[in-house]
């Protein structure tokens, strides 16, 4: 099935994934003129109206740039923001909303409404084919050792069963950050490599020198995956539980009814404030650095990987 005309131009097949408080405009502005897909959550516009402002200077600055930006929106009931944000998107006519956290078929009929697609993500197969049902155009497969609110699941076991049975446009995140892994993704079966947690350490993101020099200095054995500290299961630093004073390998299980994408949780230290997200993919990533700086390196990785591959498999 081929993509959606959005995507027809990408430098890299690549969308980078929106991260709580790291993603601002910045970032999705550097993200969007280096050539691949920048997006940020609704919720990091705070106070609420500051997203209007965040779209206009986005749609500004990337004027004339031949890839797509997104928009993250949470539609677990704990979101009070949603029927807002969701008109502040419609009057930007946002082009691609990423929806996380359940699939609500109004949203998805609004974005439709408006001309927009709708990407869902997802951790194993039923999800999928209830995002599908409820009108999600496209799937992402958040696999084992994706960072944030990641799924357990083999990316081959997963995106296999997706592509049993759906046809349109599929991402896969989970420890992608280099360029033989975006290759890896597509010879899978993805469209896309769903990339976050190296854009952390990069000079764009909204995030404190501390956090992008952790994840420069980890490796995927210091990542602990816990439902601690939303009540969803997601991967963090270790370096930042212990910062915390927390037994990164003794933490209980999180209450899922204390979720709140705002300011709440079930600890005194917040994710993602205090407690780090980061992926599994986190060893390749060497240095801090621009975000032009850093998709070039994965443009220069990628070919490399094309090249190698043709060479092992006498393929064209």
């Amino acid at each position: 099935m081929p993509l959606p005309a959005p995507f027809d131009n990408l430098r890299l097949p690549v969308i980078a994934a929106p991260m709580f408080i790291v993603s601002n405009p910045e970032l999705v502005i550097a993200q969007v003129r280096s050539g691949i897909v920048g997006s940020f959550p609704a919720l990091n516009a705070r106070p609420a109206s500051q997203l209007d402002e965040w779209l206009c200077k986005i749609e500004e600055e990337t004027e004339g740039s031949a890839p797509p930006f997104a928009v993250n929106l949470i539609v677990h009931k704990s979101n009070n923001r949603l029927q807002d944000d969701l008109a502040v998107l419609e009057k930007h006519k946002v082009p691609l909303v990423i929806t996380s956290l359940g699939a609500i078929p109004e949203v998805n009929a609004a974005v439709h409404g408006w001309g927009g697609a709708v990407f869902h993500d997802v951790i194993d197969n039923r999800f999928a084919r209830k995002a599908v049902e409820k009108g999600a155009d496209g799937l992402i497969a958040v696999a084992a050792g994706a960072g944030g609110h990641a799924g357990t699941q083999s990316p081959f076991a997963l995106v296999q069963e997706i592509r049993s049975w759906f046809d349109g446009p599929l991402a896969l995140s989970g420890a992608i950050s280099c360029g033989r892994s975006i290759l890896a993704a597509q010879a899978m079966g993805a469209d896309f490599a769903y990339i976050g947690s190296s854009w952390i350490a990069t000079s764009e993101a909204n995030a404190a020198e501390g956090y992008k020099q952790a994840i420069v200095d980890s490796h995927a054995s210091d990542i602990v995956y816990s439902s601690l500290f939303t009540g969803v299961h997601g991967n963090y630093l270790r370096s930042s539980i212990l910062a915390s004073g927390l037994d990164p390998d003794n933490l209980p299980e999180g209450d899922k009814s204390a979720m709140d994408f705002g300011s709440g949780g079930n600890t005194a230290a917040k994710a993602w404030k205090d407690i780090w997200g980061a992926g599994q993919g986190v060893g390749a990533v060497e240095r801090i650095e621009s975000v032009a700086d850093r998709v070039a390196a994965l443009e220069t990785e990628y070919q490399s990987a094309v090249t190698s591959l043709r060479g092992r498999t006498g393929i064209d």
